[in-house]
């Protein structure tokens, strides 16, 4: 097995129910690590299986505020395990869906750090994720027609939403591969970092995240990714049923507190 390195002062790295991913700690940051370089990072049964085991530690846990999803090897994630599939081995998760995120992320904000490759399904894994740091030599695409296949992990959804139309036909029609700088320039990476750095900038990033209140944070998220099917008359209804309990949190007084007494806030997820 090769392990994923620990993030100075993280816990050290353990597997949620298998070693195909590991997690780890550093505060309130969970990293999450596919740890299959031997095969590029690429996506089986026990890769889908710990990913949602991480997924659901991220989303049941107070003291966790952010995720950070990453690959072991230089590799981000090369997609479906080719040699897997052809031998029924099953990449998908219940309730989930491919890759144990694509169908259902985690509730609570998500960042990938993408170094190398982030093809196929793995591009479709980076997609299921909040925001994207990745380094100036990652690699993006949807090859599945080359393949005979279709990019239906999220990839045909969710990349029109990111960058523009004729864009994401282009990406999508063609099958190739696109580097993280012109897809930074479109607005699908939100930071680039040097080789071998798109971890550090994702903590770095992660972490400022994680200053602030996990309550508001999540509730945050849910508003701007679920508005986009919402109507506008229904909308300030359905932002308030999200919000209302934030509001009225333990951390809603804390933030306010803190404040007045210029100290640093004491979230307690409540």
């Amino acid at each position: 097995m090769t392990d994923a390195v620990s993030p100075e002062g993280g816990r050290p790295p353990t597997p949620p129910g298998n070693d195909a991913v590991l997690t780890e700690e550093d505060g309130a940051v969970l990293i999450i690590t596919i740890n299959r370089p031997e095969a590029r990072n690429a996506v089986n049964g026990e890769v889908a299986k710990g990913i949602a085991a991480a997924m659901d530690e991220l989303d049941s846990r107070k003291d966790l505020s952010i995720g950070v999803l990453t690959g072991a090897g230089g590799t981000f994630c090369s997609g479906m395990d080719l040699k897997g599939f052809l031998t029924g081995d099953n990449p998908t998760v219940e309730g989930r869906g491919f890759a144990g995120i694509t169908e259902r992320p985690s509730a609570k904000p998500l960042i990938a750090a993408v170094e190398g490759y982030a093809l196929a399904g793995g591009c479709e894994v980076a997609l299921s994720c909040d925001m994207i740091v990745a380094s100036r030599e990652a690699q993006f695409g949807l090859p599945e027609p080359k393949r005979g296949l279709v990019a239906a992990g999220g990839g045909l959804l969710r990349l029109p939403q990111r960058i523009p139309f004729h864009i994401a036909m282009e990406i999508a029609l063609t099958g190739d591969k696109y580097p993280a700088e012109r897809m930074a320039e479109l607005g699908f990476v939100n930071r680039l970092a040097e080789p071998g750095g798109a971890l550090a900038a994702a903590k770095e990033l992660a972490l400022k995240v994680a200053e602030n209140a996990p309550l508001a944070l999540a509730a945050t998220k849910k508003v701007i990714v679920e508005s986009a099917d919402w109507t506008s008359a229904e909308a300030w209804k359905k932002q308030q049923d999200i919000t209302l309990p934030v509001f009225t949190s333990k951390d809603a007084q804390e933030g306010p507190a803190a404040f007045a007494e210029k100290r640093k806030p004491n979230w307690k997820g409540e």
